[in-house]
């Protein structure tokens, strides 16, 4: 007489099979490794996935071996970016964890009417909302296209340390890119102070020294600066150089969430603005919220 697996034996062994499927798929170039002379593994090794994703890798080789293992939904959340799963990829991922996605692209009730109705008011001043990671949680037209097109982007991929580290067109909006950088990650190395243990911040520092030598080196030197504004210059594809005042104002603990802000500091500037947001407007949809107001 036989007999039928249990769910949970089922739903294991099935994540077992995606994970090794999709470690086959990613080439080591793709995640900034270098392949080697003596690679025998299709795609990459499992110690090079638990590398990129910052857990052990004796707890990796489990999951991919269907051990009856507990699997949190922050690590899911590294695995899914170590592994550059798609939106649909993610969700099944998730689905088949049995877990609920803690960056589910659903709109967020944190992100109030309010504050969307404020971040279009101040159009066409550049304005998002971000956390302490720096994910952009949400944001207004003009912002949307300051530094480079962020409508075009998956909502994984709107975090501004990784793009400014990988992204070519906002790498090429920052005039003074690498002073730019540095203070940059500077302020993140500061506000991950506070996280260290947490695998949402440990997966994007992995996931930034894997793929930016710049980022590495950068990294490597512990600066630390506490957070503030600044006036930049952005140049602008579309139309032309900006002279704008980086601002902050926190919608709560200081190392929460914040409104941040690019005044316009001379009229040629604000002119600018204006013509940026009327860019085909009339075909732009609504600016995109994804995300929750993590710190």
């Amino acid at each position: 007489m036989s007999t039928v697996a249990p769910e949970s034996d089922v739903r294991r062994h099935e994540l077992a099979d995606f994970l090794r499927s999709r470690r086959e798929r990613i080439t080591p170039e793709q995640v900034g490794l270098v392949r080697g002379r003596r690679r025998r593994t299709p795609g990459l090794r499992r110690e090079e996935v638990a590398q990129l994703s910052a857990v052990g890798v004796t707890w990796y080789t489990w999951l991919e071996q269907a051990r009856a293992i507990q699997v949190s939904p922050q690590v899911l959340d590294a695995l899914a970016r170590a592994l550059l799963l798609d939106a649909s990829e993610r969700a099944h991922l998730f689905a088949l964890a049995d877990s609920t996605d803690p960056a589910s692209h659903t709109p967020c009730t944190s992100v109030t009417p309010a504050l969307r109705a404020m971040l279009d008011q101040l159009d066409p001043i550049p304005a998002c909302v971000q956390n302490s990671r720096y994910d952009i949680l949400a944001y207004n037209t003009t912002y949307g296209r300051l530094l480079c097109d962020l409508d075009r982007l998956e909502p994984e991929e709107r975090n501004c340390m990784w793009l400014a580290f990988t992204n070519p067109d906002w790498r090429a909006a920052v005039v003074d890119l690498p002073e730019s950088n540095r203070t940059m990650a500077a302020k993140f190395r500061a506000s991950m102070a506070e996280h260290l243990a947490e695998p949402t911040w440990k997966a994007l520092l992995a996931r930034l020294e894997a793929a930016s030598a710049e980022f590495r080196e950068i990294w490597a030197r512990h600066e630390v600066v506490g957070p503030g504004g600044k006036a930049k210059y952005i140049l602008n594809a579309r139309v032309g150089l900006l002279h704008l005042e980086h601002t902050n104002l926190w919608l709560g603990p200081a190392a929460g969430p914040r409104l941040v802000t690019y005044v316009p500091l001379d009229e040629e500037s604000r002119e600018r603005l204006v013509r940026l947001r009327d860019l085909g407007s009339a075909a732009t949809a609504a600016p995109a919220v994804d995300g929750a107001l993590a710190s």
